[in-house]
């Protein structure tokens, strides 16, 4: 199962991770704690994260990709693996995209963890961490009048707020993730990938509707296969619009043909109809002659022979 969880700061999306890791056996990458990691080792991308870091730039996409790249190469992760905290935009959509199709692990799932502002705000500002093991606390679980301290032992010293958990410094950070997400959520429900999680409720319903998510199909994508058949209509109709004007062109040619008059044949024809009546003349004057001629002898002949004796 490889899984990319997103979701606003406070929606819980790190809590879930840590859940869903322990259900299917494959690690939570989070790409925070494999910077922090890779700094704390001094490794080679470390030190790059750990130099812009300090000259106050962004660690670049490539260092992020890197070490996400490293980490998926462990021996735990080759059944899955749950992407925590990375993308975070379209264009790291894409490198991400590219990178798992080079090592073979396309992602299976995006799961969207969908909580109102009031919540989140009031999950944030109450957020509490632990300076010696990390973990996280909300002050609105614990008894009034209790003092929030690490129960995973009391000697790890008094919870803090980490300075981007402040009110004023939350609401900058959810308008930039609003911002930044609303893309890459088109994005991935393009693909057919995203499914939404209501992310209010108790940690095990929350829990109950992530998994029944991951076991839905597949929703089909949503490619631009309508959309293309509009451009192709509109494309044909110019072309159906001339075949039918050529088709009407032809069609007045012919008609024009079959009414405009045809002088040489009409002069052919003068010429012989009276050829008719000269071979008839012809034949009447022959006869003449004929009987003519004939009248002629006889009577010649008439006048040759001689007188009888009396």
């Amino acid at each position: 199962m490889r899984i990319v969880l997103l979701g606003a700061p406070g929606s819980g999306k790190g809590t879930q991770a840590q859940r869903l890791q322990a259900k299917y056996g494959i690690p939570q990458v989070s790409s925070g704690d494999l910077l922090r990691d890779a700094v704390a080792r001094q490794t080679e991308l470390g030190l790059k994260a750990k130099a812009a870091m300090d000259a106050g730039q962004l660690v670049s996409d490539d260092i992020v990709l890197g070490l996400i790249r490293e980490r998926l190469h462990q021996p735990d992760a080759a059944n899955g693996f749950i992407l925590d905290g990375f993308p975070r935009n379209i264009d790291q959509a894409h490198s991400l995209a590219a990178l798992l199709e080079d090592i073979g692990q396309p992602i299976d799932a995006v799961l969207l963890m969908d909580v109102r502002n009031e919540t989140l705000m009031t999950r944030l500002a109450g957020r509490r961490v632990c300076p010696k093991c990390g973990k996280v606390f909300n002050i609105n679980s614990f008894l009034p009048g209790v003092i929030p301290v690490c129960d995973v032992s009391p000697d790890h010293g008094a919870l803090y707020q980490r300075p981007d958990d402040k009110e004023e410094v939350i609401a900058k950070r959810l308008e930039v993730y609003q911002a930044q997400t609303k893309p890459l959520i088109d994005h991935y429900a393009k693909l057919g990938q995203l499914k939404v999680i209501k992310g209010e409720g108790t940690l095990d319903e929350i829990t109950e509707r992530m998994e029944k998510a991951l076991q839905e199909k597949k929703a089909p994508k949503r490619d631009a296969a309508p959309a293309s058949k509009k451009p192709a209509a509109k494309k044909s109709a110019p072309v159906k619009k001339a075949a039918a004007k050529s088709v009407k062109a032809k069609a007045k040619a012919k008609s024009k043909a079959k009414r405009a008059p045809q002088p040489k044949v009409k002069q052919a024809a003068k010429k012989k109809t009276p050829a008719k009546p000269a071979k008839k003349s012809a034949k009447k004057n022959a006869k003449k002659a004929v009987k003519k001629a004939a009248k002629k002898a006889i009577k010649k002949k008439v006048a040759k022979k001689p007188a009888r004796k009396k």
